[in-house]
């Protein structure tokens, strides 16, 4: 993990300033470029992330995805639904060889299925930034604990295993599920970047939210408080939300 000038919330900015008197970052301690993310899986106890493969999982995502009743869940993607399984297959091989976004199918452990996809992607391994994207979750994965583990596995990746320090979310400034569901998970908003984007021929103005790693520890604990069993009664329900664990820790 880097270590600089930022300080807690709450607490005031010392700035440094050079020889001229002028303000300037802190120093960024033993700083080295970072590695690429690995094609390896990623396991926990609710899901299994895997690189996109066409052959293992084009059926399974076609099949799931399929299930919702109306293309309102791609309303905000690049991407449209496929409405076909030739047109999953072509959308699934072309997202499985990109190496930047590196796109991961969300394997379901309890059916041993893919249920959804997601991404690392905008790779700045010179300067540890890292962003989640393609966040393609299916109907079976919405509001479950495996979507929010599929999440805490790829910034625990990021942040633990590779070291980067900064780690975003984006998306459209009119998705507001989106930017909820990056605030639950305990991204900070940081504004809008205005007609960042035109894609379905229409305006992007683009939300951005990010975690750093000297935030991490805090979202880690809370990730994997919530994650634990005794946080969800016999039914499967929460006992506390995400968000309270970590407000609470």
């Amino acid at each position: 993990m880097s270590t600089d000038s930022y300080t807690a919330p709450g607490e005031p900015a010392a700035p440094r300033t050079n020889a001229y008197g002028q303000p300037i970052g802190g120093i960024v301690h033993a700083w080295t470029e970072r590695a690429q993310p690995s094609r390896t899986p990623l396991l926990g106890r609710y899901c299994r992330l895997e690189p996109l493969n066409a052959e293992r999982h084009t059926a399974q995502l076609f099949d799931a995805y399929s299930e919702a009743p109306d293309d309102r869940d791609w309303t905000y993607l690049f991407t449209r639904r496929p409405s076909d399984l030739a047109t999953c297959r072509a959308y699934v091989a072309s997202a499985a060889a990109s190496r930047d976004p590196l796109h991961f199918a969300i394997i379901d452990l309890a059916t041993n299925t893919a249920v959804g996809s997601a991404a690392l992607m905008r790779i700045d391994p010179e300067h540890g930034v890292i962003e989640v994207g393609g966040v393609t979750y299916s109907r079976r994965l919405q509001r479950t604990q495996a979507g929010t583990e599929a999440m805490y596995l790829l910034m625990r990746r990021s942040f633990d295993e590779l070291g980067y320090r900064r780690y975003e979310w984006k998306c459209d400034s009119l998705n507001a599920p989106s930017i909820a569901a990056a605030r639950r998970y305990g991204f900070q908003f940081e504004g809008v970047f205005r007609q960042a984007t035109v894609y379905h021929g229409r305006n992007r103005d683009t939300a951005w939210l990010s975690i750093l790693d000297l935030e991490w520890p805090r979202v880690r604990a809370a990730f994997e408080a919530w994650l634990a069993d005794d946080n969800f009664d016999a039914a499967g329900r929460q006992r506390r939300t995400l968000t309270a664990v970590r407000e609470d820790a």
